[in-house]
């Protein structure tokens, strides 16, 4: 059935002048995992790193969104390989002579042949200007763009195909993911954004000492190639290496902590992939490399976390329901009671708990889940967000143990609340609230001898909000349902056998045509029936 519906996708794609070549290894690949059987974690990631670059891409930005993919699929998603198949030295002189239109010897004293890294839409080699400056070439793979772009209509056609059901019932939408893929990708394949994403970077940095990241040189930088400064350094993760030095990992981890916070109370645009490569330290400052994908978030985003945080802190639950509520999007009615007790369960568990030994992670994934099991979706810089903080707070585990993200983030918020006080503004407010309030009460008695009045005169209308009836009324609805099916089905079979005691014509081995499809349709409503009760015991 599945390989079927791919077939009926091909011709439209043939229709649609898509490689009809790129297809057919899609669906060997696709074949040879044994699809047919179902899809696990495990296999899903197999076949990306199967299908190449492009879909190794797709799944390591797939895996950032645990709000709508099963954690078991981020989990193993996060396991895909950065590294694929390096271009040949030859391909990458053609692409910057291409690009340049001029000899790479005029721009370049020396490349190294061989690449620093080798990812899915780029790679890197180490270099040297005509000036002496070492510098650092990522250079975009040829025609990935159009590659990548023939790939995500592919999906989009094949979106039936690669649903992915967990052992619950919901099935993710997967057009929306590839949309969102398809955003951040393209902004990865445009070096010229990553370059400003570098500049924005530095200038909301630019007080704090102990951080930078790598400087762009503007002048040799295109929408296919980025030239940057080569940085002398150690990954954050070479532990053994950095101690050696006389580097106290614990300072560097309280830094490293404070200036993502930063990024994401203060600034609004954070790193989005903090992963240890990304993460290197030179001189005793932190640098931050490849700024290509980026998070950010609104004034009210930023807002709404603060209250979320300040809930966590203070064990809110009601401040807590109302941040999810205000930074989620909401895609059916809300059961708010069961939403609240949702939260209420997650947050009494951290009760007591210190933040030293508080699990970000497991806050989040917890926080994620409920929004899930509510419908509940988030716009994609809180989901990348999400996935952030996740990934900086397994740094810091391994590598500086003793620095806790989440008392890093309560005191900032603490020194930013003492900062930014304002009594006379506050005393202002509270004036505001005062008289708003008084004006309210003053109205209570009309309003309650408006009541009476109506009441007397039969006009009072209650309106009641039966909350948690949704699902009995689903289950009478499916019930319902099942019963037409069957007296449906109970018709055709008593008519069909009425039938066949005629002589009526055609006939198919001495039975009415008629009398046979009635009998064939009265099998498969009966069918599908039996198949649905069982399947839902």
């Amino acid at each position: 059935m599945l390989m079927g519906s791919f077939l009926k996708y091909s011709k439209e794609a043939q229709s649609q002048n898509i490689s009809t070549d790129r297809l057919k290894e899609i669906i060997s690949v696709l074949n040879g995992r044994d699809i047919v059987h179902g899809l696990t974690p495990e296999k899903l990631r197999l076949i990306l790193e199967d299908l190449g670059p492009t879909f190794v891409k797709l799944g390591q930005i797939m895996s950032m969104r645990p709000d709508i993919m099963p954690q078991e699929y981020c989990d193993e998603l996060v396991k895909l390989r950065a590294e694929v198949t390096p271009l040949s030295f030859e391909q990458i002189i053609k692409v910057i002579e291409s690009e340049y239109n001029t000899s790479a010897s005029d721009i370049f004293a020396k490349i190294e042949p061989n690449p620093l890294g080798s990812a899915s839409i780029a790679q890197v080699h180490e270099a040297t200007l005509q000036s002496g400056k070492k510098v650092v070439v990522k250079v975009q793979r040829p025609g990935i763009y159009d590659v990548m772009a023939q790939d995500i209509v592919l999906l989009r056609r094949a979106a039936q195909i690669l649903k992915i059901i967990s052992e619950t019932s919901n099935v993710l939408d997967f057009n929306m993911i590839v949309d969102e893929m398809w955003t951040l990708a393209k902004q990865e394949m445009d070096f010229l954004m990553e370059a400003n994403h570098n500049y924005e970077f530095s200038n909301f940095n630019r007080d704090v000492e102990y951080v930078s990241c790598p400087m762009i040189e503007k002048h040799l930088t295109t929408s296919h190639i980025l030239v940057m400064e080569y940085i002398e350094g150690i990954q954050i993760d070479k532990v053994d290496q950095l101690v050696a030095l006389g580097y106290d990992m614990t300072e560097i981890g309280k830094k490293l902590g404070q200036n993502y916070v930063k990024q994401i109370v203060d600034d609004g645009f954070f790193h989005a992939d903090p992963h240890p490569g990304n993460i290197w330290i030179r001189d005793g400052n932190i640098v931050w490399l490849d700024l290509g994908m980026i998070g950010k978030l609104s004034h009210r985003d930023k807002t709404m976390f603060r209250k979320a945080v300040v809930a966590i802190v203070n064990n809110d639950t009601y401040e807590m329901k109302n941040a999810v509520l205000s930074i989620g999007i909401q895609n059916e009615r809300v059961n708010h009671a069961k939403l609240y007790a949702d939260i209420d369960d997650v947050m009494n568990k951290y009760v007591g708990t210190d933040f030293g030994s508080l699990d970000v992670g497991q806050l989040i994934r917890r926080m994620l889940g409920i929004a899930k099991r509510h419908n509940i979706g988030f716009a994609p810089g809180i989901s990348i967000l999400a996935r952030g903080a996740i990934t900086l707070e397994g740094v810091l585990r391994s590598c500086c143990p003793e620095v806790n993200l989440v008392d890093i983030l309560s005191r900032h918020m603490k020194a930013d609340f003492k900062k930014n006080f304002d009594l006379a503004e506050e005393l202002q407010h509270t004036q505001k609230l005062l008289y708003k309030f008084t004006r309210k009460a003053v109205d209570i008695p009309g309003q309650l001898s408006d009541i009476l009045k109506m009441t007397i005169k039969g006009q009072t209308k209650v309106n009641l909000d039966l909350t948690g009836c949704e699902e009995p009324i689903r289950q009478v609805d499916k019930m319902i349902n099942k019963l037409i099916v069957c007296i449906i089905s109970s018709a055709l079979l008593v008519g069909s056998s009425i039938i066949a005691t005629t002589q009526m014509k055609p006939q198919i081995m001495g039975i009415p045509l008629l009398g046979v499809f009635g009998y064939i349709g009265a099998l498969i409503l009966c069918s599908r029936l039996l198949y649905s009760i069982l399947k839902h015991k």
